[in-house]
C-alpha cells in the first residue's frame, strides 16, 4: 500500500520528526568536505539556525543521511560540531581519503557533465502560487546544467499573476503555457506535449530544487538505456509547524538514501511489486524518457490533484512504465526540498489525499488493464498484512501513537474512497465531452 511503501522505505521516523511536536525545527545542509559552514535547503545561502536542527549530511556532494542536534543561541560553531559528531556517529561515512580530489564531486551542483549531455525539459505545474513558484524557478535556474528547457504550466489560474511573473522575471529563460482545465495530470500532459528534451522531468511549484538535481537525473538515465523513469530524494524544506513535523514523522516523501532500481524481473521475488509502486518515488521528483512517456499516453487526465481522484497520476505512470518492460530507478543524489502543509487541516487533507490517490491509481490500473484485476484481488490481502506489519515494526513514540494512528485510519478511508473518486472523475470527463466542453 502507498502508506506502507513510504514508511518501509524511510525506515523508522527520523529523530527530529519523531520528537518534534514542539516546533519549529531548523532544516539545513552540512557537507563534510566543508564542516565549517551550514547551508540553507538547496544550498541557497548560509544558514544560521538556532535551537533544534535537522541537517542533510553530504560527502563530496553525495547525500549520506539526516542527523539532528540542538544548538545554543549564538553558538553556531558548537552546533556545527554537534552535527558533525552526530554524522560520524550515526551515518556510514566513508574515509575522506577514499576518493582523490579529481574524482570527487564538489559540494553541490558541480557534478561531471558529459561532452554531449541530453536536453532535459523540466515541467513545473502551478496554480495561483506565484510566490512559491518564483522560489522554485530561482533554484531551478541555478542548476548550471547546460541543456535545460524550463516550462511553466499555469493550471486553470484565477488571474494573470503567474503569467506576469514569468514574463517580467524570466524572459527567454522560462516558457509559459496555460492549461485551462483543472487537474495536475492534465497540466503535466500539456507540458509533456510541449517538451523538446530527450528527458522530461516534473517539479511542483512548492519545491526548492537542489543545484545538482538535473545533472543527477541525467546521469542515471545515461548509465542504463533500459531505465525509462528516474525518481529522486524529497526532503522537507521546513519543519516550522506541528503539521509539517507530523507529516514528516508519518513518513513524508523520502525513500531513503540508497540507490535502487526495479523491473518486472524482480516480480517473482516480490509479488506485490507490480501494484505497490509508491515505493519507487514521488510525483514531486520524477523524470521520464520523453518518447517512452508519450508512447504510453502520458498521464491519465482522470487522476491527479484538482480532480475527484485527488492524485495517483504518477503511480499509474510508474505502473505502466514497469508493465511495458522498462526499468524504474531511484537516485538519491537527485534532491528536491518540499514545503509540507503548514496547518492541521491542510495535513488532514494531504494524508486523506494520499489514500484517495492510491485507491484511484488502483482503479485506473484495472480500467486500463482489466486483466490485472484477478491478480490485484489475489495480492490485496498480502498487501494489507504487510502494511500492518510495517506499522508494528516501527512503533511511534507513545506521545505520537494517537496522532499517527488517526492519520493511518484517515489514509485508509481515503484508499477506500479512491476508486469512487476515480469513477467520478471519469464521469465528469464524459459529461464535459457530451456538453462540448474541454474535458
Amino acid at each position: 500500500m502507498n502508506g506502507s511503501d513510504r514508511r518501509t522505505a524511510a525506515a523508522c521516523p527520523r529523530p527530529a520528526a519523531r520528537d518534534s511536536l514542539r516546533t519549529p525545527v531548523g532544516v539545513a545542509e552540512l557537507d563534510l568536505d566543508a564542516p565549517g559552514e551550514l547551508r540553507s535547503p538547496g544550498g541557497l545561502g548560509p544558514a544560521d539556525p538556532g535551537g533544534r536542527v535537522l541537517a542533510l549530511v553530504r560527502l563530496h556532494g553525495h547525500p549520506l543521511g539526516l542527523v539532528t542536534a540542538t544548538g545554543t543561541p549564538g553558538d553556531t560553531a558548537g552546533l556545527r560540531r554537534a552535527l558533525v559528531d552526530a554524522a560520524y556517529r550515526e551515518l556510514p561515512v566513508p574515509a575522506l581519503s577514499t576518493a582523490t580530489p579529481a574524482a570527487r564531486r564538489s559540494r553541490v551542483g558541480r557534478a561531471r557533465v558529459p561532452a554531449d549531455p541530453p536536453t532535459v525539459s523540466v515541467v513545473v505545474c502551478t496554480r495561483d502560487r506565484p510566490g512559491m513558484l518564483r522560489q522554485c524557478l530561482d533554484s531551478l535556474l541555478r542548476t548550471g546544467y547546460p541543456r535545460v528547457e524550463v516550462i511553466v504550466v499555469d493550471n486553470a489560474p484565477g488571474d494573470d499573476a503567474t503569467k506576469e511573473l514569468v514574463q517580467a522575471c524570466y524572459p527567454g529563460l522560462v516558457r509559459y503555457l496555460r492549461e485551462p482545465v483543472a487537474g495536475l495530470a492534465r497540466a503535466r500532459n500539456t507540458g509533456l506535449a510541449a517538451a523538446s528534451g530527450e528527458l522530461c522531468a516534473f517539479a511542483d511549484d512548492d519545491l526548492i530544487v537542489d543545484a545538482g538535481w538535473v545533472q543527477a537525473l541525467a546521469e542515471r538515465f545515461g548509465e542504463d538505456e533500459g531505465v525509462a523513469c528516474v525518481t529522486g530524494l524529497v526532503l522537507p524544506a521546513e519543519l516550522e509547524t506541528e503539521a509539517q513535523a507530523t507529516l514528516e514523522r508519518y513518513g513524508g516523501y523520502s525513500r531513503g538514501f540508497t540507490a535502487r532500481s526495479w523491473s518486472l524481473r524482480e516480480l517473482a521475488e516480490d509479488p506485490l511489486l507490480r501494484f505497490s509502486v509508491g515505493r519507487f518515488g514521488s510525483g514531486a521528483n520524477m523524470a521520464f524518457r520523453t518518447s517512452v512517456l508519450r508512447r504510453l499516453g502520458g498521464f491519465d487526465p482522470a487522476t491527479g490533484t484538482g480532480t475527484p481522484a485527488r492524485g495517483g497520476e504518477e503511480l499509474l505512470a510508474f505502473f505502466r512504465v514497469l508493465g511495458a518492460g522498462h526499468t524504474i530507478a531511484y537516485q538519491p543524489d537527485a534532491i528536491v526540498w518540499h514545503r509540507h502543509p503548514r496547518t492541521r487541516q491542510d495535513l488532514v487533507d494531504h494524508v486523506f489525499g494520499f489514500g484517495v490517490g492510491f485507491g484511484a491509481y488502483l482503479a485506473a490500473a484495472v480500467t486500463h488493464q482489466p486483466a490485472v484485476l484477478a491478480e490485484l484481488v489475489r495480492r490485496l490481502p498480502l498487501g494489507v498484512r504487510k502494511w500492518y506489519a510495517a506499522r508494528r515494526a516501527c512503533p511511534p513514540a507513545a506521545v505520537n501513537a494517537v496522532h499517527d494512528g488517526a492519520l493511518a485510519r484517515l489514509e485508509f478511508r481515503g484508499l477506500l474512497y479512491g476508486p469512487v473518486g476515480y469513477l467520478r472523475s471519469v464521469h465528469r470527463q464524459h459529461a464535459s465531452l457530451r456538453a462540448g466542453e474541454p474535458s
